[in-house]
């Protein structure tokens, strides 16, 4: 069974949070997905600050052969709150909240079960661990959808600014989980997604696959940078969730509105 919860948990690596925000962004609510984005950021920097500043430990810390070596590398940082559950029920009870449809509430409650089920299977939480990074992430799910992040007044390019200047002044010895969540806000507070998804399955295709595309050449691309600059974990971070809102994405939908358009008789 090991190996079907490691597949499970896999659904809580950055990766996924990555796609599924920027495609629900393109494909269904815009500006939700941008205020997701958000709540998602401050919930990434909320479950990074007690983790570390509680410092609590994690069940094979005491002991070491409960856990395989695979489900340990799973595991970063001190154990509460557990950071899948945490940004599972945050992202997916956020889509949810948005969403407001029996459909998607019962695959975000699935979805999320899972994986917070599977960080108790793999013992690499205390069910307390699990249980906080539950509720914390149902506040912020919740703030998805309720929360007021004002974009159109000079924070939109202040408050960025403030973050990514804090993120850059962090003593070496700070968590690098810290620089990444200041940077994930920063991207996602400056975004400003104007745009329509399209329609059709067709510009659905096209704007999901060359979008992805894209990211994962900025996510991944970044990673050749220096070593110093890297371990900040902001400037791929933040790059990566401007990208997804750039201007450059209206390049994605005109091709989109190009595979629509009907050929000239």
């Amino acid at each position: 069974m090991e190996s079907f919860w490691l597949a499970v948990t896999t659904l809580g690596r950055d990766e996924v949070f990555i796609v599924v925000l920027a495609l629900y962004t393109w494909l269904v609510r815009p500006q939700g997905g941008r205020d997701l984005g958000v709540a998602f950021a401050l919930s990434y920097l909320v479950n990074s600050g007690l983790k570390y500043g509680l410092d609590l430990p994690r069940p094979f810390m005491s002991q070491p052969e409960i856990t395989s070596e695979a489900a340990k590398a799973t595991a970063g940082g001190p154990g509460l709150p557990s950071g899948h559950a945490q940004m599972a029920a945050t992202l997916w009870g956020g889509i949810a909240v948005q969403v407001g449809r029996r459909g998607m509430w019962i695959a975000a409650f699935v979805l999320i079960g899972l994986i917070a089920v599977s960080r108790l299977a793999l013992q690499v939480h205390y069910p307390s661990d699990v249980i906080v990074g539950l509720l914390l992430g149902g506040i912020f799910a919740l703030a998805a959808r309720h929360g007021y992040f004002p974009q159109h007044d000079w924070t939109r390019l202040a408050l960025p600014l403030v973050l990514l200047a804090v993120a850059t002044l962090l003593p070496s010895s700070a968590p690098r989980e810290l620089g990444a969540g200041l940077g994930m806000l920063a991207g996602f507070w400056y975004a400003r997604p104007s745009f329509v998804p399209p329609h059709d399955w067709t510009g659905r295709l096209v704007v999901a696959l060359l979008g992805l595309v894209m990211v994962f050449a900025v996510y991944f691309g970044l990673s050749a940078l220096p070593e110093e600059v890297r371990n900040l974990g902001l400037v791929r971070r933040c790059a990566t969730r401007c990208w997804c809102w750039s201007p450059c994405r209206v390049c994605l939908l005109c091709c989109a509105a190009g595979c629509r358009r009907p050929a000239r008789s």
